[in-house]
């Protein structure tokens, strides 16, 4: 495997992981908000979070769910592989300083079709924030 290219398709097997884990910043928050146009204030007002369930600001849902992403393109399969669907369970708040983890397992290959299905969860702790699934199209060899 080289720098330039992920596992291929015949590299990967059941019950193969890996992760990602980042402490979201006050910084990443902002970019996020100003990347993807969600000002929604529960992000960026503190006064305006604050009478909310959550108590206060937290981390947009899809930032925390971007890493998973980042898994896919840079662990498992890696580079060169293609992102098809994704469904998503958000299931708990991140807040700025929480560590994230993103974890990606592998439940499915497909051969006829070089996809692979996988699990994806994004914990805090031991909190599971986000929960879902994942297909990706994997390169081959052949």
């Amino acid at each position: 495997m080289s720098d330039l290219h992920g596992f291929y398709f015949e590299d990967l097997s059941v019950g193969q992981t890996a992760s990602y884990a980042k402490t979201v910043t006050e910084a990443d928050v902002i970019l996020f908000a100003g990347i993807s146009g969600d000002t929604n204030p529960v992000h960026l007002n503190e006064e305006f979070a604050s009478a909310t369930m959550f108590k206060g600001r937290i981390a947009h849902g899809m930032l925390s769910a971007g890493f998973i992403s980042t898994v896919f393109g840079t662990k498992l399969p890696g580079p060169g592989c293609i992102y098809l669907s994704q469904n998503l369970k958000f299931k708990a708040p991140v807040k700025i300083g929480d560590t994230v983890v993103a974890k990606v397992e592998v439940v499915e290959l497909m051969p006829e079709k070089k996809r692979a299905s996988f699990k994806t969860t994004v914990t805090v702790g031991t909190t599971t924030v986000i929960d879902g699934d994942a297909v990706l199209m994997v390169p081959s060899r052949g």
